[in-house]
């Protein structure tokens, strides 16, 4: 994942602030000194750079005017920033992000621990790891040589994701001409969207936007059809976590056009999925359910971000409308002082995008209350995860804890976007939600067989 930013447009006479997101990497298994109640997987992220690099995350802090992770995850729940932080210009901003991705990707060489014959240098094939010198990068090679042609597409998205940020590249949208059955995946969504898709794509790419940001940018612009795909990338990367909703409403049987609305609830937010929120975001899920009455998202983490909670009020639903909002808690907290007290209505649905806690003892240790919840108040609830493995290790959890596993496999929405390991650069990038886990109460409890034959596929 790139370092993601704010999503509005810098003001000229105020300096630039960047928003950086840390991509997926592998969690410590030691708990870190957090400053607030409760696990932060975005905290555990962080630290967790310094296993494979050491030093890194200080390098980070460094080039983005920073202190202390205090400072940086301030900004990253969207609190006002030091005012240290910031830059003069787009040009600035840019190369300081791109200095956050310099260091040996064979020796793990830091630019300060560098002799003074030694430079770092990039790969000329993707342009997205480095090498101090040409012996570390013949080295490096047969490692690299792997996965060199997919990094140079993060080199490219990390690039684009700044119009969405933005707001110059804005998602086509509108109801969907074809029947919401008939749209299995991500080939189906591009059909529908047609010559839509097409013009929207051909405006951004001979925008002004787009000529100014590789300008800033300092090196050549890629050919058109390497910036037509990043922008597709892109577009499944946002629209991932609605459909991927959608199809867990689909599977589970979920009726979407009940009375009073439909109540989702996304656990485990991070900023990743509340920081550049916006109210649109969640209009394709309201599409694959045209006769819905109301859906309401609820995001609910310790990191969920300062923006969301601002419209954390609860609002009658309308028909037809998509209701966002965000809680600051841990999900088992949350319940018990909003669902047990009836200032919100049970979840329809509960969905955790990637939460981690195959791989970590800190979080799984937090996330334990709030499975023997879902399992005990038999809430129908999905998982997703970034790969085969990590979905082979949630289910033994899942089993373990006795939970009706109703569906599991490859998710059809997954983004199709890369996503790097920001300190482990050769390992084998990973799509969000490439794989999903649904289950339902404990292994005893068996869906009435209606609700079997109506599954999605």
């Amino acid at each position: 994942m790139a370092p993601r930013l704010q999503r509005r447009k810098p003001k000229k006479s105020s300096p630039v602030t960047p928003m950086v997101v840390i991509p997926p990497t592998d969690v410590s298994l030691e708990p870190p000194s957090l400053s607030k109640p409760g696990p932060s997987i975005d905290a555990l992220g962080f630290i967790s750079l310094d296993n494979n690099v050491p030093g890194l995350s200080q390098l980070i802090l460094q080039k983005l005017n920073m202190k202390s992770y205090e400072e940086y995850k301030l900004v990253v729940d969207g609190g006002t920033p030091v005012s240290s932080f910031g830059f003069q210009s787009l040009q600035e901003m840019f190369q300081r992000m791109e200095d956050t991705f310099r260091f040996c990707a064979y020796c793990k060489a830091l630019p300060y621990g560098l002799s003074d014959q030694k430079v770092l240098r990039h790969c000329k094939r993707c342009r997205n790891v480095y090498y101090c010198d040409t012996e570390c990068q013949r080295s490096d090679w047969p490692a690299h040589r792997k996965v060199c042609q997919v990094l140079r597409l993060v080199a490219v998205d990390r690039v684009m994701e700044w119009l969405l940020v933005t707001g110059d590249f804005v998602l086509p949208s509108g109801p969907w001409p074809w029947p919401a059955e008939e749209i299995h995946d991500w080939d189906t969504w591009f059909s529908i969207r047609g010559l839509q898709l097409e013009s929207t794509m051909n405006a951004v790419l001979s925008s002004h936007a787009m000529t100014m940001l590789w300008a800033n940018l300092g090196r050549p612009r890629p050919e058109p059809d390497v910036l037509h795909s990043s922008l597709k990338r892109l577009m499944t990367d946002v629209l991932s976590r609605p459909l991927t909703l959608g199809l867990g409403l689909r599977t589970l049987a979920i009726d979407a056009g009940k009375t009073g609305g439909c109540t989702l609830h996304v656990v485990g937010a991070s900023h990743v999925e509340t920081f550049l929120i916006r109210s649109g975001d969640y209009d394709e899920l309201g599409y694959m359910f045209p006769e819905h009455l109301g859906l309401h998202v609820i995001m609910v983490g310790v990191d969920v971000s300062t923006n969301l909670l601002q419209n954390s009020s609860p609002l009658p639903l309308e028909p037809g409308t998509i209701q966002l909002s965000g809680h600051k808690a841990l999900y088992h907290d949350f319940w018990e002082e909003q669902i047990e007290t009836g200032n919100l209505a049970h979840p329809d649905l509960v969905a955790a995008f990637h939460p981690g806690f195959h791989a970590s003892p800190v979080l799984m240790e937090a996330w334990l209350p709030t499975l023997l919840l879902l399992r005990d108040y038999e809430i129908p609830t999905m998982i997703t995860v970034y790969s085969q493995q990590e979905l082979e290790a949630s289910l033994q959890i899942l089993v373990n804890l006795d939970m009706h596993i109703i569906a599991c496999g490859a998710n059809p929405f997954t983004s199709l976007k890369p996503e790097q390991v920001y300190s482990n650069p050769n390992k084998q990038p990973v799509y969000s939600s490439a794989y999903y886990i649904m289950f339902l109460g404990s292994s005893s409890c068996q869906l009435d067989k209606k609700q079997l034959e109506k599954k999605a596929g």
